[in-house]
């Protein structure tokens, strides 16, 4: 038997079950999922799905990531409301590809670890089923096992084996309707200096990649969850005398106003305190001496800046504990006329740690 898997979540459970109501069947996972947007959060979801199935011991086999084709599969459906249309195309899309390779594998039954899902439609999976495997002559099984306690026992399940629990189904289309009363969406954000972002996708696959190497290792450990102030600059532009420059913006730099003007009458060396939005200039000079020279020059350093840990505590050094004056580091500080054009967020926010048993 072939089982698509759409997530930990939902296969961990599901697939326990199949084992328990089917003994005597050898199951085979598929890991098809082209509608998961982003890339970084397919990769996520993946890992977490790899780890299981080697808890369970069952061979997985990781689809193409077929995000162009789905996206016009769903074109014109990018409106439709959870469980509508666009759902209905989608599990379509995602059974043929799962009956495809049940045939080519000579596998004689299909199942979709969706069904476990609470976000949706039995109906509709039953019927995507079908009409999939139909042409291949392959049996589709449609199991409800959310029934008699089924979705309680699943997350209990899922916390126990620590598992993890996306906030959402998948696809852009749901995750855009889901944060529609948000400024931004966190998840679509990754900045182009790769550093990893607190609660980011990338916070959580490395995450979950040490939660694998302390299992794999027999470490004693836990998972548990808590509240911080998040932070995200959303987007900044620096001109001097009109012209852009390049410049790097520390962690909890937030701007009060979107748009800051002031003149220099003098080159500054080190450090200058402007009274403008409380901003604060450091020349790259002086930044890389608090970083005891760290960096060859002005271009390693943006191109490969500190962490966001590292950045907090050089900003702890300089400044008191809560400041969130703007801290901007420019290869140079020339006098002139400043314009600064931004917007930052600071927000409530969770994220997982682990605690060493």
């Amino acid at each position: 038997m072939l089982v698509h898997i759409c997530c930990s979540v939902d296969s961990h459970y599901f697939i326990q079950e199949l084992k328990r109501v089917y003994p005597k069947e050898k199951l085979v996972a598929y890991f098809y999922d082209p509608n998961i947007h982003p890339y970084s959060e397919y990769e996520l979801r993946f890992l977490d799905v790899k780890r299981s199935c080697d808890k369970l011991k069952i061979k997985l086999y990781k689809g193409e990531y077929e995000y162009e084709k789905w996206l016009n599969a769903v074109k014109g459906y990018e409106d439709e409301p959870e469980k509508g249309a666009r759902c209905e195309i989608c599990f379509d899309f995602r059974m043929k590809g799962s009956a495809q390779l049940a045939f080519k594998l000579g596998e004689k039954k299909l199942t979709t670890t969706l069904l476990m899902s609470p976000k949706k439609d039995l109906e509709q999976l039953k019927k995507a089923l079908e009409k999939e495997c139909k042409p291949y002559g392959i049996e589709f099984l449609a199991v409800d096992f959310r029934k008699n306690g089924g979705s309680t026992r699943q997350f209990k399940l899922a916390k126990e084996d620590k598992l993890y629990h996306q906030n959402y189904c998948g696809c852009i289309y749901g995750l855009k309707k889901q944060k529609e009363n948000k400024a931004f969406i966190d998840e679509l954000m990754s900045p182009i200096s790769r550093q990893i972002l607190p609660a980011s996708i990338e916070a959580r696959i490395a995450l979950y990649k040490k939660v694998r190497s302390l299992e794999k290792k027999g470490i004693p450990f836990e998972l548990s969850r808590e509240k911080f102030l998040n932070y995200r600059l959303l987007k900044a532009l620096i001109k001097i005398n009109n012209q852009a420059v390049k410049a790097h913006i520390l962690f909890y730099s937030h701007f009060k106003n979107a748009w800051t003007k002031f003149s220099l009458d003098n080159d500054f060396k080190g450090i200058y305190k402007s009274l403008k939005d409380e901003m604060i200039f450091l020349d790259f000079e002086y930044f890389n001496a608090l970083c005891k020279n760290k960096f060859k020059n002005y271009e390693n350093f943006l191109e490969k800046p500190l962490s966001i840990e590292q950045e907090i505590k050089l900003r702890q050094k300089l400044l008191e504990a809560y400041n969130l004056s703007p801290i901007i580091i420019l290869k140079q500080i020339p006098k002139g006329r400043y314009e600064i054009s931004a917007k930052s967020e600071i927000y409530f926010d969770t994220k997982e740690k682990i605690a060493f048993l």
